[in-house]
């Protein structure tokens, strides 16, 4: 057997693996969002939401240690939990009030581990838009942190202080995946968009912590959302245009 042959077998065998190691964690995705966990509603938001393809850009596989920040009622959760069980862990922290007795009870979700992380949040003379303080996760060694539809609730000086703690609580070479409803570009605030952020800033406000932008998707662009109504009016609830980014924390 020639040289050739053999450099053919061997990609031969490279692709062959690769899908299939894809499809395990795919296949248990598919069996969380068929799950009777979720409730319709839930259910309802997965054409829109698309969390197998968001999950796929931000580099998700089912052996990875995964922080999703800011977890709200656990739509995602009741998805990376049973995913993660087996071969990964999912940790969840901030505001996870809501979803902490829902894994407390779950089956599906009694491997996952709440974080006692709780650094102040103030509020400010704007509505819904809160301070954070410094603080860390005390971790390090995260492959994959997550937050979706979060970080418009924050200020800057707040976003800042999140950035910091996730690039601490990543290893080299960790990923960082942010979706929120977008902002025109350099728009001030004003009554409609406090829960829009414009994508450049985050971006470079991310930057600015140390990270390093990997790539973007127009997965969740909404050409419908004109981008001037507040995103709970009922023309563009559920159906906001949102910014996909991806960022890494540099390997050395």
């Amino acid at each position: 057997m020639n040289r050739s042959h053999i450099v053919a077998i061997g990609l031969s065998m490279a692709l062959a693996m690769s899908p299939a190691t894809a499809s395990d964690w795919q296949d248990k995705l598919e069996q969380a969002l068929d799950s009777s966990l979720r409730t319709e509603a839930e259910k309802a938001r997965d054409g829109n939401r698309l969390p197998a393809e968001t999950l796929e850009f931000m580099r998700f596989s089912d052996d990875l240690r995964v922080l999703e920040m800011f977890p709200g009622n656990g739509w995602y959760t009741k998805l990376l939990a049973p995913v993660l069980a087996e071969k990964g862990q999912l940790y969840l922290a901030l505001s996870t009030g809501r979803v902490a007795g829902l894994a407390e009870s779950v089956p599906e979700l009694a491997d996952v581990e709440i974080l006692d992380v709780n650094p102040a949040m103030p509020s400010t003379d704007r509505r819904g838009i809160f301070n954070l303080e410094e603080f860390s996760f005390w971790l390090e060694d995260l492959d994959l942190v997550l937050t979706f539809r979060n970080a418009h609730n924050l200020t800057p000086a707040g976003r800042a202080s999140l950035n910091t703690a996730v690039f601490e609580a990543l290893r080299p070479g960790g990923f960082y995946g942010v979706v929120d409803h977008t902002r025109r570009h350099m728009e001030p605030d004003g009554p409609v968009n406090g829960r829009r952020v414009d994508p450049v800033r985050i971006i470079h406000e991310i930057l600015e912590s140390g990270f390093e932008l990997v790539d973007w998707s127009d997965l969740h662009y909404r050409p419908a959302d004109g981008l001037d109504l507040e995103v709970g009016q009922a023309a563009v609830s559920g159906r906001t245009d949102r910014f996909t980014l991806l960022f890494r924390k540099p390997a050395h």
